[in-house]
């Protein structure tokens, strides 16, 4: 069997503060969906919104498209938009009839990868890369049928916009403590793939979203490629 060429991919861990428990050293909680069981790639299993590169991600102000898609993925799959307005404001949807809107935009984007630009231009919106945090890249091992060069960006969680699943790709969705999903894939109540784990490894120590995020700029991201 011959190797694939990794193909680019990126994922979005989408952070929140959480109010301090006795006993847990994170006060951090993160959001997480599961994919369908039927996909071949990580079905059933629970990850962070993320996905394959795209050609229409790629541009002048992104010229190999993991930004974009990092931006494009959390929308599709989370429903979350990190965005600013033209005067550089967040975008938000508190105001139900732009929440029904970008819901519909949404709807556009997981159908046509290729609207997401189309819906800032429409929207006269600028793509937050200023909140993604690069904190690795992750490798699928070789001899496997599907492999991915993924970019995992940390992000945190806009107040103005509840995070959901698409009932689609994604069929459910919630926000944990990274200590507590660890837990539940060690009582085999859910599937963690080995860079989710490594990863919420990581964020069960680093305290709230300022201080993990401060600590992932601070930092040279690695580069894992198991073998």
């Amino acid at each position: 069997m011959t190797d694939l060429a990794p193909a680019p991919a990126s994922t979005v861990i989408l952070l929140r503060d959480a109010a301090p428990i006795a006993g847990r050293s994170s006060a951090t909680e993160v959001f997480m969906v599961r994919r369908h069981e039927q996909l071949a790639f990580m079905g059933g299993a629970h990850v962070f919104p993320g996905g394959r590169v795209d050609d229409a991600d790629k541009g002048a102000d992104d010229p190999d498209g993991f930004r974009t898609a990092a931006l494009r993925e959390l929308f599709e799959e989370g429903g979350v938009l990190l965005a600013t307005t033209a005067d550089g404001r967040a975008l938000s949807f508190a105001d139900p009839a732009t929440g029904r809107r970008f819901a519909e935009h949404r709807h556009a984007v997981l159908e046509r990868p290729d609207a997401f630009r189309a819906v800032l231009g429409s929207e006269r919106l600028v793509a937050d890369f200023g909140a993604l945090v690069l904190v690795a890249e992750w490798v699928t091992p070789p001899r496997m049928s599907r492999r991915f060069d993924t970019r995992f960006f940390a992000a945190r969680a806009p107040e103005s916009q509840d995070a959901l699943h698409d009932h689609g790709e994604t069929i459910d969705s919630f926000w944990i403590a990274p200590a507590d999903a660890i837990a539940r894939a060690d009582a085999k109540s859910i599937d963690l793939p080995p860079p989710t784990r490594h990863t919420l490894l990581e964020l069960s120590g680093l305290g709230g979203v300022d201080a993990a995020l401060a600590w992932y700029r601070a930092r040279t991201p690695p580069r894992f490629e198991p073998r």
